[in-house]
């Protein structure tokens, strides 16, 4: 007798650890074979039965990045019954071949399964419209801004855009009233219809000495001999110092701008008041430090332009003022003071001014 009611708990041990979920998958790996981009989402169900002896739950999924949205059954899947997890792939602006992957979690052994997803996609062809996103009359252009990046103030540099003539006519494009160091001109002269060309921009620097930093260009247009109202091409450059011919012994003797601080915090301060602010800074190096330019972010913030280009000896001390109005501002503002030298390492520095604006009677 003893021994029967030793082994009836032993038997209920038993059945409670042999009820489990089983998962089983048709196939683990599905391939969407070739396709076109503009075909759109593609989607594909993965189904899950449950071969075991008590309910599978399939707890969560999770894909391998955000071009899959996985999808799955919610509710418990009895044992003998199925059900599924689907994902649908994203092609849009993804051409080329991939493989992606879903991670199954559930409370079946194992508790994690991996799905993978694959195929390829072939690019949307673009259009006219789409290739040429700036249209002018019967010209579109690839963009309305010719960027030169960095430019040394030393050297002329080219930059090329494609444009396009999308009417039935010749079209003929000139730009006026070009500043000395930029030329603009076009490839071919005259357009025929439908025909692709370029426009060539050339950047002197030399022509543009008392510029630096970020400079910004707005140039009109003439279309067959008729200027475009309220139309402009934007020409941008990042005039930089040219430092590339210093000698190791010019670098190791090079000034150094050492600002005592780069930021400086007005803290509550009124609206429409003006606040004065003063950047101190030290040539920590061993030859003259020049003060290139000295511009601010806005035109809210008036910089004092003292020490520029007058040769701060090493160990000397100076500053830069500037006056922020904090007009209409609420709330925290903050602005910034581009200055640019001759310190090879740090050529270009910014500062920031930050405020907390208190307008009466306007709540943040």
């Amino acid at each position: 007798m003893k021994r029967l009611f030793l082994l009836l708990p032993v038997m209920a041990f038993c059945a409670s650890v042999i009820a489990q979920p089983v998962m089983k998958l048709a196939v683990s790996e599905h391939d969407f074979g070739t396709f076109k981009e503009e075909a759109g989402k593609q989607s594909f169900d993965f189904v899950v039965s449950n071969t075991g002896n008590s309910p599978l739950v399939i707890q969560n999924v999770v894909a391998s990045c955000g071009c899959t949205t996985p999808g799955w059954t919610k509710e418990p899947i009895q044992p003998g019954t199925s059900g599924k997890v689907s994902a649908a792939y994203d092609p849009s602006g993804r051409p080329g071949q991939f493989t992606k992957t879903l991670s199954v979690y559930s409370n079946a052994d194992p508790n994690a399964v991996v799905l993978t997803i694959k195929g390829e996609v072939i690019a949307h062809e673009k259009t006219i419209e789409e290739l040429f996103t700036f249209p002018v009359g019967p010209l579109r252009f690839e963009s309305n801004h010719l960027a030169f990046t960095n430019v040394k103030k030393t050297e002329k540099k080219i930059r090329v855009m494609q444009m396009v003539n999308t009417s039935q006519r010749p079209v003929k494009l000139e730009f006026t009233q070009l500043p000395p160091y930029l030329t603009l001109k076009t490839s071919p002269e005259v357009f025929k219809p439908g025909q692709k060309g370029i426009v060539q921009g050339e950047y002197d620097a030399t022509q543009n000495p008392g510029a630096w930093g970020n400079v910004t260009d707005m140039i009109k247009l003439k279309i067959n001999d008729t200027i475009q109202e309220n139309v402009y091409y934007y020409i941008s450059a990042n005039l930089v110092e040219d430092f590339s011919s210093m000698t190791k012994e010019q670098l190791e003797r090079a000034p150094v701008f050492l600002p005592a601080t780069t930021t400086i915090d007005l803290g509550k301060i009124p609206g429409s008041s003006l606040n004065d602010v003063e950047f101190k800074f030290t040539n920590a190096g061993k030859s003259d430090l020049l003060i290139r330019q000295v511009k601010s972010s806005c035109g809210c913030t008036a910089v004092q332009q003292g020490p520029l280009n007058q040769g701060i000896k090493p160990g000397q001390s100076s500053s830069i003022k500037a006056t922020f109005n904090s007009g209409s501002y609420n709330g925290k503002v903050t602005k910034a003071i581009f200055v640019y030298t001759n310190d090879p390492k740090n050529s270009e520095v910014i500062l920031m001014l930050n405020a907390d604006v208190q307008q009466p009677g306007i709540q943040k």
